[in-house]
């Protein structure tokens, strides 16, 4: 969604990822990206134009709870101002949680290796319905849990980039453990 560094927003993993020279082809980031966070009444209005009927958005962990803690309003208002927009257009929001976006924050302190990431998760989600449950009827939790293990801890080949077997064991438990 682009402006990685707007309203509160702090790095996620991937953010810190692509800083690392050669992790990512061409020293690409998440900057602007397809900046849907500037221009989503327009995106929207795209959307209903060509005729999709289900939009399936993924919400930047870091830019509701930045550091894994305290909730940031500006962030959650976009993500309301998006299901208000997406509503009014006729197109049925289907929202996932995690999409690999982790907080940096949280990956300092150990990040899905450690059990504690997997209860910052149920306040995130738990913060994000609370914010668009009365409105949103279709969640995913976790975008492809066995890529943020085992391509991020173990191969390293996604952020964080680590290159830990026995870690990716961790996280995938942890992953599941956030799910449930």
């Amino acid at each position: 969604e682009g402006s990685t560094s707007a309203d509160g927003r702090t790095d996620s993993i991937w953010d810190a990822f692509a800083r690392r020279p050669g992790a990512i082809l061409g020293g690409h980031t998440g900057e602007p990206g397809a900046d849907h966070y500037r221009r989503m009444p327009e995106d929207v209005a795209l959307m209903a134009e060509i005729g999709l009927t289900t939009y399936r958005f993924s919400v930047a962990w870091p830019r509701v709870r930045p550091d894994g803690g305290a909730v940031e309003q500006r962030g959650l208002d976009f993500y309301r101002r998006l299901v208000d927009e997406l509503l009014a257009r006729g197109i049925t929001p289907w929202v996932t949680l995690y999409h690999w976006d982790l907080p940096q924050a949280l990956e300092d302190r150990g990040g899905w290796t450690s059990r504690d990431t997997a209860h910052r998760f149920a306040e995130f989600a738990d913060t994000v319905h609370g914010a668009l449950g009365d409105r949103v009827h279709f969640w995913t939790t976790l975008n492809e849990p066995w890529c943020s293990a085992l391509v991020g801890y173990a191969s390293g080949e996604h952020a964080p980039g680590r290159l830990e077997p026995r870690a990716a064991v961790a996280a995938i438990h942890h992953l599941l453990l956030a799910h449930g």
